[in-house]
């Protein structure tokens, strides 16, 4: 019986799938979009009813059935009919698919997604197949008023697409169209398939526009598709070891961010009912292909922030890990359940989604970040409105590329640009629920009040500040490599960045072999294999902490290594700053009270335990904090009495792995909620109670609650 069940499902007609549903910038994307999707899948559209300004209806070329319009004059000739009839290629299809025109926006529906005949083997056999690209179209134009022949238009035609499958003919027809006026170019070229179309591959007829540019712009991601913003103002996205121009971020325009919150919000029904299960496969399938295309990524973020390409790697294992953590995040949202509560009463307690959020990324980690905030929000049934930043947004956009490719449907990740303007946008919309925010402080607490005002759930994490507290009897190689690496990798950039040693006892024990650590490493570009320190993001952000620098010297600080002035042969205008030591660094010192973000290491120093533990929980950008030392009494009582949100003893800060809480304390954390784990699971959901009482009706009994 299974050997049966198994050749008849081998011998089924191939399904031929309809275009997913979404919204559209036009009526011609939306019709390129239904063409493209169709030829992938073996058949192909025409238009079947169309108001430019309101609705157009597609539907299968082979929809509708010959009709003879001439009456048989003999039998033969009604023969002849006949197999005429057998032999057309119409078999009234039902397929049927419908854009209107809706606020502006184009909303494609399917009417009727099924077809009755088979997939087409080989689109080049398809007459559409022969049809000239409108470029091909405007060069017979002029080689017709210039006296050439159909032959010798042909002929030229094909040393430049050599598959060209048209004849003599099909150039005579488009010559007569264009004498009688009514050669509609662009609608004749947005339906014509490819002949090098392969069924169940998305294929495109023409390349993106926004791939078109050079520099490349980056793209919107809206209701599914990768589009060109219309805006004319872009963002530079700089290579900070070479100041080249790696590509343009544009500014996306007001209606556009309302396509993408549209797209979100229509997506939101059907996603929020997909079963978790399934959810959960897509992001299966979606951590596989990360692995897969992790060198493109790591290549890209080096490019676009200048991290040394191991520190790129780590961005990505790190936001790789968030995506196995979503694997399994139905464990995380099951809910509690109390029986008979009353006389034949229930009560119960479920999670579920939001509704449309919102994410704000930082430059910091350009691929964690986006991953710590769609992978969970999308899971747990929300869809996403994402705004990565705009000075290294290129792997946020490849991950949304990814997500798509693992089956993500269309409107439930969509990505817009820009910056200022953009995040007032997205906490102003009364249709986003939720927005997370990563960044600076000043942003951060923006962000924070003007959502929040609008009854927003808001998680808001900012501020870096960390410190490490060294006890005297702290293990000398340990520390100093963790205080080397924790200080200056990643330039000093990262978010849980050690910018500050309180030596208890002193620093004169440990002064010389940390700066024998800090001039080995080697400064070049993140691309070389050996980097230790790439650039800083800009030269915005490399003039702050020269300035900063300076202040400090000013102020009275020692400079026991100078990182400002390093050069690096073949590299001069790269925004290198080498590893940086301060040391008498006192608490009213300007580098001390601000975020420096940069490759430099201030020390300080605290008489004992006591003091060193108020010098931190004094410092309002104390995200994190850790302690070096042999005693465990010592770790105990820094634990207990340090006011941070992460702790480290005898390991530095990091981020943690995805199934605890990334936990930060005030003024560094504004919201209830924090990141990740069993949190970042409550802050994408909501809990709803139920309670229920059955009555057995039939033997007519009640009970009263």
């Amino acid at each position: 019986m299974m050997n049966i069940e198994c050749s008849s499902e081998l011998n089924e007609q191939p399904q031929m799938l309809p275009p997913p549903p979404g919204t559209f910038i036009d009526r011609e994307e939306l019709i390129q979009h239904v063409g493209e999707f169709a030829v992938s899948q073996g058949y192909v559209v025409t238009i079947k009813q169309s108001k430019r300004d309101k609705v157009v209806v597609l539907g299968c070329d082979r929809g509708g059935v010959y009709r003879n319009r001439r009456k048989p004059i003999d039998e033969s000739a009604a023969e002849c009919i006949r197999r005429r009839r057998t032999g057309s290629r119409l078999t009234n299809c039902p397929f049927e698919v419908v854009g209107k025109k809706d606020d502006g926006l184009w909303v494609l529906t399917v009417k009727n997604g099924t077809h009755n005949h088979e997939p087409l083997k080989d689109i080049a056999e398809h007459p559409s197949a022969r049809r000239f690209s409108e470029k091909e179209v405007l060069l017979i134009k002029e080689m017709t008023e210039a006296g050439l022949k159909p032959r010798q238009i042909l002929k030229r035609l094909r040393q430049s697409n050599p598959d060209l499958l048209s004849t003599p003919k099909h150039v005579y027809n488009v010559k007569a169209k264009l004498r009688q006026g009514n050669m509609s170019v662009r609608n004749y070229k947005s339906l014509k398939p490819q002949k090098s179309a392969v069924r169940n591959n998305y294929l495109s007829v023409m390349e993106p526009s926004w791939r078109q540019h050079n520099p490349q712009r980056v793209p919107n991601l809206i209701g599914g598709r990768f589009v060109d913003s219309q805006s004319f103002a872009s963002i530079d996205v700089i290579n900070p070891a070479t100041q080249e121009v790696v590509s343009q971020v544009p500014l996306t325009t007001n209606e556009e961010f309302r396509a993408a919150v549209f797209a979100a919000k229509r997506a939101f029904p059907s996603w929020r009912n997909t079963p978790s299960t399934i959810r959960q496969r897509i992001m299966f399938k979606f951590q596989e292909l990360i692995r897969r295309d992790i060198d493109k990524l790591a290549m890209n973020i080096t490019n676009e922030h200048g991290k040394a390409l191991k520190d790129a790697y780590d961005d990505v294992l790190c936001g790789l890990e968030v995506v196995e953590h979503a694997c399994g995040l139905a464990n995380l949202q099951i809910g509690e359940f109390v029986s008979n509560i009353s006389n034949g009463v229930d009560s119960y307690s479920i999670r579920e989604p939001l509704g449309v959020c919102a994410g704000i990324c930082p430059f910091e980690f350009p691929a964690m970040i986006p991953l710590w905030m769609f992978s969970t929000a999308v899971t747990c049934g929300n869809t996403v409105i994402l705004k990565p930043s705009e000075k290294d947004p290129g792997a946020a956009v490849m991950l949304a590329e990814l997500a798509v490719e693992a089956g993500l449907p269309n409107g439930v990740l969509n990505i817009v640009h820009g910056s200022n303007e953009i995040i007032s946008t997205i906490c102003d919309d009364d249709d986003i629920k939720a927005v997370s925010f990563v960044g600076p402080s000043t942003a951060g607490s923006y962000v924070y009040s003007r959502a929040s005002a609008k009854g927003k759930r808001v998680q808001c994490n900012f501020g870096a500040k960390n410190h490490a507290v060294v006890m005297p009897d702290a293990s000398m190689d340990t520390t100093l490599n963790a205080l080397v690496t924790a200080g200056f990798g990643g330039a000093g950039q990262k978010r849980m960045s050690l910018s500050t040693v309180v030596f208890v006892g002193g620093l004169t024990p440990w002064e010389d072999k940390l700066v024998e650590r800090a001039k080995a490493l080697r400064v070049q570009p993140g691309t070389e294999p050996d980097t230790d320190i790439g650039p800083v993001i800009s030269k915005q952000a490399k003039e702050l902490i020269c300035r900063l620098i300076q202040s400090s010297v000013d102020s009275g600080a020692k400079l026991v290594v100078d990182g400002r002035n390093i050069l690096v042969p073949g590299y001069e205008h790269g925004n290198f700053i080498g590893p940086t030591i301060l040391s008498n660094v006192k608490v009213s010192m300007e580098c001390y009270k601000e975020e420096t973000c940069g490759p430099v290491l201030l020390c300080m120093e605290a008489d004992n335990i006591e003091e060193a533990i108020d010098i931190v929980n004094r410092n309002k950008y104390g995200n994190g904090a850790s302690i070096f030392t042999t005693s465990g009494v010592t770790a105990r009582k820094f634990q207990t009495e340090i006011e941070v949100g992460q702790v480290g003893i005898n390991i530095p800060i990091s981020a943690p792995f995805p199934f605890s809480c990334f936990t930060s304390l005030k003024p560094l954390f504004a919201g209830d909620i924090n990141f990740d784990g069993k949190a970042g699971i409550q802050f994408y959901t909501q809990i709803k109670t139920v309670s229920q009482q059955w009555k057995d009706v039939a033997a007519g009994t009640s009970s009263d609650v």
